[in-house]
């Protein structure tokens, strides 16, 4: 078996430059010796917290935590639970009582009577208005329509024959003012064309057109001139802003800039792979010293304190709980069991109070009458039942 790769399989890894093998190893020694200390301190720091988060904050957090709810959670929550809670229930039966029950009682025997009367007699007063204004209605509509008769004789006696004759008179008129008015037209347009637009395209042929062209060919051959002396002027300066600017920008960034730049990159890049692996190898030295002063503090401090716990501490304590904490916990059983009785008996006790005050106020509650059953409905009591002895039946009847 060919525990090797061939070539072909083997991953292909880019050459390094003489450059890069010269600065990795005195790069990677100074780091080591500066990154180990600051590794070291971070591990310390990072185990001296969590010992504290565990064993101090943790607890007192708790602690806290225990002393604000006894503070300024359970005093508010017994008030509401043992006396806003009753003196509220107290409050609604009393409203409930005082107020809801009388205003029930004067809206179903009082007012509910009232307003069906005021309807009643609203429905009456609707009906008697109803027939006024069904009278007056029809009055009015006599009158419109006698006033409507009067109007149109008015209108095809008299309005009509003077509309034709004014109608008649006015196209007269139109038709002397629009000859007028063609015969003045045409005389102002003769005018006007010989007077005015005559010369005025004469002008314009033979003497506007000549200069306006005149003119334009003067002002493109002095654009001509314009533009190539600041082609000239542009040219002059491109080329000596390239000759004195770009061309020397150009060979810095190519021969000076550009190598230095991969020097330092390479410098960076090694300084930035050995970084890596001195914290990677500072990790490795700071958990071997934890584990070793973990082990000692252990040897030292953790096993003497579990013996002692487990030797001392553990029986004491059966002791103590079988000799003073359970007869106190059994006492306080039922001194707790004592109370719920009492608190059990007192609610018993308003209860019964409550339904007596009811019954005073309200009188005893009619109970609901009994609907008999199908069976009782079908059959006869015991008395009236049908026997073969008896002359209840139709065949042993006298």
């Amino acid at each position: 078996m060919d525990l090797e790769k061939s070539p072909a399989e083997r991953p292909a890894v880019p050459a390094e430059g003489c450059l890069t093998v010269a600065i990795r190893l005195p790069v990677r020694i100074v780091v080591l010796v500066l990154v180990v200390p600051v590794r070291m301190l971070w591990d310390a720091l990072v185990v001296g917290g969590r010992f504290l988060r565990d064993t101090v904050l943790r607890p007192v957090g708790r602690v806290l935590q225990w002393v604000a709810w006894a503070v300024f959670v359970w005093p508010w929550v017994t008030l509401w639970r043992y006396a806003v809670v009753p003196v509220g229930k107290a409050l609604a039966w009393l409203g409930y009582v005082s107020l809801v029950v009388p205003a029930v009682w004067i809206y179903e025997t009082v007012l509910t009577p009232v307003g069906h009367a005021i309807a009643w007699v609203a429905r009456g007063v609707g009906a008697g208005f109803a027939w006024v204004l069904r009278g007056l209605g029809a009055g009015f509509a006599w009158v419109l329509r006698g006033i409507g008769a009067v109007l149109a004789w008015v209108y095809a006696r008299v309005l009509t024959p003077v509309g034709r004759a004014v109608a008649w008179l006015l196209r007269g008129l139109g038709i002397g003012f629009g000859a007028v008015a063609l015969g003045v037209y045409r005389v102002v347009a003769w005018l006007v064309r010989h007077l005015i637009v005559v010369p005025a395209l004469w002008l314009y042929e033979w003497i506007l057109a000549p200069v306006g062209r005149a003119i334009a060919w003067a002002a493109r051959g002095l654009g001509w001139l314009v533009r190539m002396i600041f082609t000239g002027i542009g040219a002059a300066l491109h080329w000596t802003l390239r000759v004195l600017l770009v061309l020397p920008a150009l060979a810095l960034w190519r021969w000076v800039l550009v190598p230095v730049g991969r020097v330092l990159a390479v410098v960076a890049r090694e300084v930035g792979d050995a970084l890596g692996h001195a914290w990677r190898v500072a990790g490795h030295l700071s958990l071997a010293v934890g584990r070793f002063l973990g082990r000692l503090f252990r040897w030292i401090f953790v096993e003497p304190v579990r013996w002692v716990y487990r030797s001392v501490l553990t029986p004491v304590g059966h002791l103590v709980r079988d000799t003073v904490l359970r007869p106190a916990a059994e006492a306080a059983r039922g001194v707790g069991r004592v109370t719920r009785q009492a608190l059990a008996a007192a609610r018993e006790s308003a209860r019964q109070t409550r339904a007596d005050i009811r019954r005073m106020l309200f009188g005893t509650p009619r109970e609901p009458e009994r609907v008999p059953l199908a069976k009782d409905r079908r059959e006869p009591g015991a008395v009236g039942t049908r026997t073969l002895g008896s002359s209840t039946t139709a065949l042993t009847k006298d």
